[in-house]
């Protein structure tokens, strides 16, 4: 009877064994996921007609002295919206993307884009760079 009282039943789970094959696991995803999306090696036959286009991009830059360009040439705004007026009679699905120094004032950057509109443009992308999140109390706090 004294040994079934010194006894005690473990109420506790070991998981060790489980962390080491759920990184055993993630290891073998992390290897074998790039692997996954590989692309077959194909000859492709030749065609005359090519039916398929590629999407017309261009970029518009500002730069904070407020000079715009087209690419890597410098244009007016005139000149910029018979160029867009072009390239959308070119092609109507054209996309533009617009980039923009930050210390830019906003109402250059609404001029500009205005003008990409009144081209008939209506695929405008803003170009940014990506920033790590910070996090500032000062305006989290309401008051």
């Amino acid at each position: 009877m004294r040994d079934v009282h010194r006894r005690r039943f473990l109420s506790e789970i070991n998981v060790v064994p489980l962390v080491d094959v759920v990184l055993v696991l993630l290891v073998i995803f992390m290897v074998t996921a790039p692997m996954l999306h590989r692309g077959l090696d194909l000859t492709l036959p030749q065609s005359q007609a090519n039916t398929v286009t590629p999407d017309e991009r261009l970029l518009i830059a500002i730069d904070r002295d407020e000079r715009v360009y087209l690419g890597e040439e410098r244009v007016t705004m005139i000149h910029l919206r018979t160029r867009l007026r072009d390239a959308h009679a070119r092609n109507p699905a054209v996309s533009v993307y617009l980039r923009a120094d930050r210390r830019v004032p906003y109402g250059r950057i609404v001029h500009v884009m205005d003008t990409v509109k009144g081209a008939g443009i209506e695929r405008l992308g803003m170009v940014t760079n990506p920033r790590e999140p910070v996090i500032d109390e000062e305006r989290l706090d309401p008051r």
